[in-house]
């Protein structure tokens, strides 16, 4: 065994011992806190919901915890954690060549075309953009979007000095969706090209950023995939600003801490990501699931399988957590956030399907499985989460009921509290690690807009995060349930730009929430009163679900938020040239024609029969 695996090896076994230890000192907490008066039916069913339930909270403060002292406490982290040779070359001769790719389907033209150019025109002030060709490779069913994105990008290709590098390529059948669109790329052009860039629609990269990846491609033979670590664009909307800016401190460190003991069986989310094309050809052709669609059919989320496969064929899968000029766009209102979730969702619970038939997956190695599960793992937590506090609720009733409709109050014991602040601490540990790691440099807080902003930033944030939880985990839970029984999403284009939601949408898509917060009250309220502070969070977040989507999509709070600077990225204080260009793009687009209005709340929220 090499060096480099037997170090490996330790780290994982390491992490694993600490995962294990902290799962089993929490669900010992809850059995020792059930069994005071014995153990009865349901709080054994309450244990083992938790147990299945705490495993990703544990990951996720561990990797959190892993990477902070990584970050700090480690001189040369990066170099330990991703094993990488030539991460500080910027001089070296660009060999081979790469294609940056753009795969869409009926998304905003402007958007589109206008994100290239950026990331083109980024490209050429490097002055080594003589290895790349761009594609935008559109699967666009209408025709009016299909007219004006040929339109636009011939536009450019007559205005651009080299042409012959723009590519325009739009399938006249979409088979097999985004997978297939790649797939038709690879046949039709895979031979030219030695590497392959990944884009979204609402991807930006800068070229100093894609020729770091490409330098890193060239000097580790053994890389298949190199995922960059995607960071949000400054925001209008006060829900995108609030979002991004949480997910912005809980990144760094946690995915610091997971490359480091998941090495090159790292994770691949799809985009903004260079892979090594032959190698992608040969190993990375992705099986149609059996069964009938929702859970079967083609895989969705074909991400996560590829970074599999190519991880069986030999090749490493490498994430470099560097916030350094990889950027895209959050949704900018909670019925869009939950649309692109509920599709996320969708896609992740078919590796369900992997599991169940072997041979898809056969050869496969166990990181690769483990990758996989803690996918499925992203949307198991709702429903156990509901599943754990409905028991709760399904006690407090029975108990009620053999004591007159009484619940007599009594102190919760310290070892619960201690239980209750442990899952609290570790469910928030991720961001809290990564406002800490910001507040401790001083390059950050500047980036940041001072320690008042970080601060009132992190106040609104977690405010946020409070209300926004209960009411994704029960879109969540339903939509995990319904998918056993033939509900799904349509996986259309995204909304992407700021806009308001009436309260008729929001009620439309969130009147299930509403209507079990006011039944958690209602219950709690009548039976045990002592109990409403503790589940506060839950129900104000339900009961508010909707008031909480109109008032997070208006324009003013959106306003506010930005003219004080609140909950802003590094990046809208010191805007990068590739956003400035991407934006320049979008504003002077000629001839902007008016896009279909996107689909009310409702229609995506709640999932369509198959």
């Amino acid at each position: 065994m090499s060096n480099s695996r037997r170090r490996m090896t330790g780290r994982r076994l390491f992490f694993t011992a600490l995962v294990c230890g902290t799962i089993l000192a929490l669900v010992s907490g809850l059995i020792h806190v059930f069994a005071g008066d014995g153990l009865r039916g349901v709080e054994i069913a309450m244990i083992v919901v938790f147990a299945l339930n705490t495993p990703w909270m544990v990951i996720g403060f561990w990797n959190a915890a892993i990477g902070f002292s990584l970050l700090h406490f480690n001189r040369n982290w990066l170099s330990s954690v991703t094993g990488l040779a030539g991460l500080d070359d910027e001089s070296s001769a660009i060999g081979g060549r790469t294609a940056i790719i753009m795969p869409v389907h009926n998304e905003n033209p402007d958007l589109v075309v206008g994100n290239l150019k950026a990331v083109t025109d980024s490209l050429d002030a490097t002055g080594f953009s003589d290895s790349f060709d761009i594609f935008l490779l559109s699967d666009t069913t209408d025709p009016v979007i299909a007219g004006r994105e040929k339109a636009l990008f011939e536009a450019w290709r007559e205005g651009n000095g080299r042409p012959d590098r723009l590519h325009y390529r739009r399938r006249a059948d979409n088979t097999r969706q985004k997978v297939g669109n790649i797939e038709d790329f690879c046949t039709r052009w895979g031979d030219g090209f030695d590497f392959m860039i990944v884009l979204d629609a609402d991807s930006v990269m800068s070229g100093s950023a894609i020729l770091r990846l490409v330098r890193l491609m060239q000097l580790n033979p053994a890389l298949g995939i190199l995922q960059t670590l995607v960071t949000g664009m400054p925001a209008g909307s006060a829900f995108a600003r609030m979002f991004q800016f949480g997910m912005r401190h809980g990144m760094r460190s946690y995915t610091t801490g997971s490359a480091w003991w998941q090495g090159p069986d790292g994770p691949y989310w799809g985009h903004n990501a260079i892979l090594r094309l032959q190698a992608f050809r040969r190993n990375c052709v992705l099986p149609a699931l059996p069964g009938a669609r929702p859970l079967g059919g083609e895989i969705l989320s074909h991400d996560q399988v590829e970074a599999v496969f190519m991880r069986r064929g030999g090749y490493e899968v490498r994430v470099l957590p560097l916030e350094d000029g990889s950027y895209e766009e959050n949704p900018t209102t909670l019925p869009d956030f939950l649309t692109r979730d509920l599709r996320w969702c969708q896609g992740n619970m078919q590796y369900l399907k992997l599991f169940r038939h072997p041979s898809l997956i056969r050869g496969v190695r166990p990181m690769g499985r483990l990758q996989l599960l803690l996918a499925i793992m992203m949307y198991t937590g709702a429903p156990l989460w509901y599943a754990f506090m409905a028991l709760g609720l399904a006690d407090l009733v029975m108990a009620a009921s053999m004591n007159g409709w009484t619940v007599t109050p009594a102190p919760p014991p310290v070892l619960g509290l201690i239980l209750f602040a442990s899952v609290i601490g570790m469910t928030f540990a991720p961001k809290l690690f990564g406002v800490l790691d910001v507040a401790l440099r001083r390059n950050a807080r500047q980036a940041y807009g001072g320690t008042a902003r970080i601060a009132a930033g992190t106040l609104l944030e977690t405010l946020f995060s409070l209300l926004l939880s209960p009411v994704v985990a029960l879109a969540q839970t339903v939509f995990v349930f319904g998918l056993f029984f033939g509900k799904r999403i349509r996986w259309d284009a995204q909304e992407r730009d700021d806009r308001s939601v009436s309260v008729r949408e929001a009620a439309g898509g969130l009147w299930l929430q509403t209507l079990l917060g006011a039944g958690f009250l209602t219950v709690l309220a009548d039976l045990a009163p002592h109990i409403l502070p503790w589940a506060a969070p839950v129900i104000a977040g339900l009961l508010l679900s909707v008031p909480f989507a109109v008032v997070t999509a208006t324009p003013a709070l959106g306003g506010l938020f930005k003219g004080a600077g609140l909950c802003a990225v590094p990046e809208e204080h010191l805007t990068p040239d590739v956003l400035k260009q991407a934006q320049a793009a979008l504003e002077t687009a000629p001839a902007v024609m008016d896009l279909p209005a996107p689909a009310p709340v409702g229609q995506f929220a709640d999932p369509e029969r198959a």
